[in-house]
């Protein structure tokens, strides 16, 4: 007899279907990427002693099966699909399938004990789709202007800049719907103020940091810098000393992080002390802009966690009262 909660289903997700691997019995299924197959899908796991239904993090095909699953309350969870690679070859698993994959996730959530995480609610979810496509449209503006240097024909360049200007209006469109979710929420308003008061974060950084980092206050600081990939990570061997490197996390935020860096090492007073006293030590600026980068996310995470902290405690008084 099966053991309360687990059960490590794995879901590999393509664009027309989910292969779906039931562990420890070993079962397998396929479901359309679909409403009907969703709802196949919710009705073939529920009822199971289910310790996490883990997925891979597919640019985006994976949100609505994650908020189907959270819908039906079953336990969910969106793993980095290197982690699941690299532990597949470990054991050996060189072969790659959709079947194959369904099986590797199911197993690196029972190897690791992944644990379900919470799925944003729609507003949320709003916010991050706002954030995403801002930052596609940014890049895709960003490479006009890069053409717009290297190109030479007068009438090319007239299309360059009326291409441009579209960018221009519909970023300016989702600035305002970001600030707009952002207003509508106490809590998030709050946050924004709080972070947007911190030397070197500005507007972009604040509204990637509440959209892509809801961790930032809640955690400790050193499982922040690992979430956002600041945090080094030895490799060392022997008497060997490596380098230490950072890796994994998560890029837009990094991106948000650095410039808000760049910023804080040249105005924030405590900042640029500790970014010059590296540089003058030899460091190259990389690594001096990562370890401002590490030092300013261990900053807010500790300023968030604080306001955390005084909300909780006025809610606690204004109960008493």
């Amino acid at each position: 007899m099966t053991e309360p909660h687990t059960v490590c289903v794995g879901i590999d997700i393509s664009k027309a279907q989910l292969d779906v691997c039931v562990l420890p019995d070993g079962s397998r299924f396929s479901v359309a990427r679909d409403d009907v197959g969703l709802a196949q899908l919710v009705k073939r796991l529920r009822g199971l002693p289910l310790q996490v239904i883990a997925m891979e993090a597919t640019g985006g095909l994976e949100r609505p099966v994650a908020i189907a699953l959270y819908d039906a309350k079953l336990p969910v969870a969106i793993v980095n699909p290197r982690r699941v690679r690299d532990m597949a070859r470990g054991l050996g698993a060189d072969a790659k399938t959709d079947r194959i994959d369904a099986k590797m996730i199911a197993r690196f959530a029972e190897i690791t004990r992944l644990a379900e995480q919470a799925v944003p609610e729609a507003t949320a979810r709003q916010l991050d789709d706002f954030v995403a496509r801002y930052r596609q449209l940014v890049g895709m503006r960003t490479q006009e202007k890069n053409r717009l240097q290297q190109n030479t024909d007068t009438k090319i360049a007239r299309s360059i800049h009326r291409v441009i200007a579209v960018f221009d209006a519909e970023i300016a469109r989702l600035e305002r719907g970001i600030d707009t979710t952002i207003q509508s929420s106490p809590l998030w308003r709050d946050v924004s103020a709080v972070l947007e008061g911190q030397t070197g974060v500005g507007p972009v950084t604040s509204r990637t940091l509440i959209a892509e980092l809801p961790e930032l206050g809640r955690c400790s600081g050193k499982q922040i810098t690992a979430l956002v990939g600041v945090a080094p990570f030895a490799c060392d061997s022997g008497k060997f000393k490596g380098k230490r490197v950072i890796q994994s996390g998560r890029a837009s935020v990094r991106t948000a992080l650095y410039m808000a860096a760049v910023s804080a090492k040249s105005h924030d007073p405590v900042l640029k002390a500790f970014y010059d006293q590296l540089r003058t030590r030899g460091k190259p600026f990389k690594l001096a802009i990562v370890a401002v980068m590490r030092k300013l996310v261990i900053r807010l995470n500790a300023i968030l966690a604080q306001h955390y902290a005084t909300l909780t405690e006025q809610g606690h008084a204004k109960t008493a009262a």
